[in-house]
């Protein structure tokens, strides 16, 4: 069975599939510009130490996740990447979560009602709220991606309709965009605008859930990166969304540590943090390296 969460770094459940091809799943949570950074050093320093969770049959990213998803599916060298994330942040364009937008949160996602209803009340919010202009956030998260094409391998995309409050997975077969798809999961409500996609508007993925981890359905072993995990729901926390995958599923959750959360700070949409995260995720993987690689090479086992 799945093991109660050991945090601040792991979840395990350490039974396996008897399946004889096994499937590996990436889920790449949110956690705004310093969960990008944090994911790609914690990545990069897994790659250094033999484990390339790049060769995952599936990755799942939500709001920052989507963004990290789609890089690191482009066939991009990972150093690449991860040098991109110390470079001088200064054309960078931040934003910050207040207690002000904090509170709001929790006045539409409290209030009684189902979850889609919560998800719907925070998204029409986000309709209502004046921020920048949606077509210069699309260019920015375009200027991130380092393709704008879906990539042939499997990457799923969250976002949540604004309207209804509709949970929506986007992939290459939706008939949207990745630039597209990336924007609306990386659309933090009341801080940047929805999305306008086929007609209807979209917010970020992590509305539902900060991870989306039970999506990672028919995956033997699944790794999560989480640089934010909190939720205010039993049915939306990572250690529940893996235990609906089954028993047979092993699994392991990375979750910043002491100095990567020091690094990565009280605002996670602050560029200034990005390089210092990217350093922590790099070092944190060396704890955690042992770990996630019994897993992972546990997928080419008979």
């Amino acid at each position: 069975m799945t093991r109660p969460a050991t945090p601040p770094l792991l979840l395990r459940a350490k039974s396996r599939s008897s399946v004889s091809t096994r499937q590996r799943a990436l889920v790449l949570g949110g956690g705004g510009i310093t969960g990008i950074a944090w994911e790609l050093g914690v990545l990069a320093g897994l790659k250094e130490r033999g484990v390339d969770l790049t060769a995952a049959d599936i990755v799942i990213g939500t709001s920052a996740g989507s963004v990290v998803g789609a890089q690191i599916t482009s066939s991009t060298d990972l150093e690449v990447l991860y040098d991109g994330q110390l470079a001088d942040p200064s054309g960078e364009v931040g934003a910050r979560l207040g207690l002000a937008v904090g509170l709001r949160y929790l006045i539409y996602l409290m209030l009684p009602g189902s979850s889609q209803d919560k998800r719907r009340r925070l998204g029409r919010a986000a309709l209502r709220t004046t921020t920048v202009p949606v077509s210069e956030r699309v260019e920015i998260i375009r200027e991130r991606l380092v393709r704008a094409e879906w990539p042939a391998s499997k990457l799923l995309v969250t976002a949540v309709e604004a309207e209804t409050g509709r949970f929506e997975v986007f992939d290459r077969n939706s008939g949207v965009g990745l630039v597209d798809a990336v924007a609306s999961s990386c659309a933090v409500p009341l801080v940047w605008p929805p999305v306008p996609v086929n007609g209807r508007s979209y917010v970020d993925g992590g509305v539902r859930s900060a991870t989306n981890a039970d999506l990672a359905t028919g995956a033997d072993v699944v790794v999560v990166l989480a640089p934010l995990s909190q939720s205010l729901s039993k049915s939306t926390r990572v250690d529940t969304q893996l235990a609906r995958l089954g028993t047979q599923v092993q699994s392991v959750v990375v979750r910043p540590d002491a100095r990567a959360l020091k690094a990565i700070g009280r605002n996670v949409l602050d560029p200034a943090r990005r390089a210092d995260a990217a350093r922590a995720g790099r070092e944190q993987a060396s704890d955690v390296a042992a770990e996630v690689s019994a897993a992972w090479r546990s997928a080419d086992e008979d």
